[in-house]
């Protein structure tokens, strides 16, 4: 059964923001010879792997609303020069924004089921998609989005 994951996006104001990030992460290997793959580093190593790889995805929250998902591909589990225990979430690079669900800000990463992520954006949500980001975040937090 599919699971996902939901996580905090510091820093970052916008999908915009997100996808340049990206891009520039994978410049950034490509120009040194390292594989370009986008990953992202966890402290703790999620115990229920089998279930987030079955079709799950990496949901952000940006500015205290889920905006986007990212597939997840791998889940590598490693140990830091520290001996700590971490993990590479490696995920697809493209980004699939959803309508925005509100959360409040938390540590870490949390499982998220199913039946409680927010849906894709599709070409139907155009009105939606086509908001400034400010007036989405204020219909979203009246609970109109």
């Amino acid at each position: 059964m599919t699971l996902h994951l939901l996580k905090l996006c510091v820093g970052v104001e916008t999908i915009d923001d997100l996808q340049e990030h990206i891009h520039r992460r994978l410049s950034t290997a490509a120009s040194a010879g390292v594989p370009a793959e986008q990953v992202h580093t966890t402290r703790m190593v999620p115990k229920r792997v089998p279930e987030l790889l079955d079709g799950g995805s990496l949901y952000w929250v940006i500015k205290g609303n889920i905006q986007v998902r990212q597939k997840l591909l791998e889940i590598r589990p490693f140990t830091d020069g520290e001996g700590i225990s971490r993990c590479h979430l490696v995920l697809e690079p493209a980004l699939h924004p959803t309508l925005w669900q509100q959360r409040r800000p938390f540590q870490g990463w949390r499982y998220l089921n199913v039946d409680d992520a927010p849906r894709d954006v599709t070409d139907e949500d155009g009105d939606i998609r086509d908001l400034p980001p400010e007036m989405r975040r204020e219909l979203a937090s009246l609970g109109l989005l």
